[in-house]
């Protein structure tokens, strides 16, 4: 059993992408056409293996930040929670969605004792299934509306925009030159 210290709660409102490009990673969802999620969504998820397959893969670039393995399994986690949530929104009028809390699921699913190898492939199939969900998207379903469990209100598009920032940001968090 690990004995790494919990990542740290990112307990900030990240709505705000919606409407300005990030100020970190710079992508802008107003520029990302639902259309286009799907194959977004392929794309990061084949851009993980350089990472994963680095020898310090596992390895915590600080006592608190998750390992290109750690933020790896979280993006495969988060793959699910938005196909969930797309279903939703498609089969329900306005859900509400489950909370979904990421430092749970880290600390349950032990992302710290993953190993790359496996993560790889897991990331890359939750990257397809959700990518296959979006592509199936009929054009008249994109204004569908959902809310989360704090009363942000998204339509699909923007479900899918704002999960696009999502997985970018964090192949950002680990390719990024600097150090954290």
């Amino acid at each position: 059993m690990s004995d790494a210290p919990p990542n740290e709660p990112d307990t900030k409102d990240w709505t705000w992408v919606l409407e300005r490009p990030c100020p970190d990673c710079g992508f802008d969802a107003r520029a990302a056409p639902p259309s286009g999620l799907g194959d977004a969504i392929r794309g990061n998820g084949a851009a993980w293996a350089p990472a994963l397959e680095r020898s310090d893969a596992t390895t915590r670039p600080a006592p608190t930040v998750w390992s290109p393995t750690e933020y790896a399994a979280h993006v495969r986690d988060v793959h699910g929670v938005f196909a969930e949530r797309l279903e939703l929104m498609l089969g329900e009028d306005e859900p509400r969605f489950p909370d979904w809390d990421q430092d749970e699921a880290a600390v349950a699913a032990r992302y710290d004792l993953q190993e790359p190898a496996q993560v790889l492939p897991e990331l890359r199939e939750a990257a397809e299934r959700v990518a296959a969900a979006y592509d199936a998207v009929p054009d008249a379903a994109w204004q569908r509306s959902g809310l989360r469990s704090n009363g942000s209100a998204f339509t699909v598009g923007t479900l899918g925009q704002y999960h696009l920032h999502d997985v970018v940001h964090h192949l950002w968090d680990v390719t990024r030159p600097t150090t954290h």
